[in-house]
């Protein structure tokens, strides 16, 4: 049973995230990249766009240009005294399903080509051994230098110090005791770490910064829906959202994708029917997981968190598990987590198209990846755009900040009244 049109929903105001530590930390990263050699970038998989730092751009794209590095040399280390990477980890790659890697993977390098991207998730015992791999070669390309310096920098909470203990594990030899203390909660770590060694030959350092959130979500809807993508992955801090405005944007969203079988059925009794109201959905889901209050009633707040652990668990993966290139498949609507999403079109043969301008299915698995690469493509350039209109009309900018800088051009207008009188006084 399908449940035809689905209501939209009333998103809530972004909150603002922004504590001292990470001011501070993000006012001293220039100083501190004039001693490094890597950055390491962590990113969420499961919101590949969101969890770009644009407060880090700027720092970064400077930090490369006085080191020599230019987009049309980028693969040109003979121009380069000294390693100059920018490379982008999306961590916890197990919660996003597998056949979006690759398309994703190629759309990146279409569109930021001057970045390297790899996946990798702290579970999986080969990722951390290739990110290694490939940080030990970057170092072994400048053997006249002593050491690499790696500063490793990121959204809050997307697993830089859990990454850094299992990489010093795989690169050095013996038993190594865990180096830097981890937490489920965003702002954990608040200061820059002292140096992580990560291996020996050749010898590789590493530094673990305080997560930086972005100063200002945005205005209007898509700063209200940054703000919950963020808040799902527990990227901000707990508390800031209502676990029913998350329960809320999750059931919304997995009913517009599947609204046949939406992925949270499986967290009712079987046989349930999709459904639009939240209240409704958090009632079965309480009735169903035994969390009752007294009197008998159905604790809502308890379904809410449960839904959203869930989602952090294991729907992220659920809700997009649909294969577009899967010709069984007859969705209308594909996600790839809650950055890509992209309508299907028709096929003549029957089923859904996912992607070009034919009719024609793909026939061979690099066709799947090309046309899946090019829908990507089109929700990247979606999301510059909308980047581009932000940085126009200043939305990036709070009314907060919008009110200390016209305070401060008062102040200043005030002191240059004040100078030109004394100097007619003189």
């Amino acid at each position: 049973m399908s449940i035809g049109a689905v209501p939209s929903i009333a998103l809530p105001a972004p909150q603002s995230w922004f504590p001292g530590h990470m001011r501070k930390f993000a006012s001293s990263l220039p100083h501190l990249l004039t001693k490094t050699d890597v950055v390491l970038e962590l990113r969420d998989a499961r919101l590949p766009l969101t969890s770009i730092n644009r407060s880090l751009e700027g720092a970064i794209r400077q930090w490369r240009a006085e080191n020599g590095w230019h987009p049309t040399d980028a693969d040109d280390d003979t121009l380069r005294s000294k390693p100059c990477e920018h490379i982008v980890v999306f961590n916890k790659r197990d919660l996003v399903p597998s056949w979006g890697i690759e398309p994703f993977r190629q759309a990146m390098r279409t569109k930021f080509p001057s970045q390297r991207s790899i996946f990798a998730s702290y579970n999986k015992q080969a990722d951390i051994k290739e990110l290694n791999k490939h940080l030990v070669d970057v170092a072994k390309r400048y053997p006249h230098a002593l050491e690499m310096n790696i500063m490793v920098v990121g959204m809050p909470n997307v697993g830089k110090s859990t990454l850094l203990n299992t990489l010093r594990h795989v690169g050095i030899k013996g038993h190594t005791s865990k180096a830097l203390r981890t937490s489920a909660n965003p702002g954990h770590t608040r200061a820059l770490s002292t140096r992580l060694k990560l291996s020996e030959a050749p010898l590789i350092y590493a530094y673990d910064s305080p997560g930086v959130m972005l100063p200002y979500l945005g205005r209007g809807p898509e700063g209200a829906e940054r703000g919950l993508k963020l808040a799902l992955i527990a990227g901000i801090k707990e508390g800031l959202y209502d676990m029913e405005a998350l329960a809320a944007y999750i059931q919304y969203k997995l009913n517009v994708l599947n609204p046949i079988s939406p992925a949270y059925l499986d967290l009712l009794s079987p046989g349930s029917k999709p459904i639009t109201d939240l209240y409704e959905l958090l009632e079965q889901v309480a009735l169903r997981m035994g969390m009752v209050r007294r009197g008998a009633q159905p604790d809502l707040e308890r379904a809410a968190v449960h839904i959203v652990r869930w989602w952090r668990s294991e729907g992220s993966l659920r809700m997009s598990s649909a294969n577009p290139s899967d010709p069984k498949s007859n969705q209308k609507t594909y996600a790839w987590g809650f950055d890509f999403e992209w309508e299907a079109r028709a096929r003549t043969g029957g089923g859904m198209q996912i992607g070009g301008d034919s009719g024609a299915a793909p026939t061979t698995r690099d066709d799947s990846v090309a046309w899946i690469q090019v829908d990507m493509e089109r929700c990247i350039d979606r999301y510059l755009e909308t980047r581009a209109t932000d940085d126009e009309l200043e939305n990036d900018i709070s009314p907060t900040q919008e009110k200390k800088v016209a305070l401060q051009e008062r102040k200043d207008k005030r002191a240059a009244k004040w100078a030109k009188r004394s100097t007619r006084n003189w």
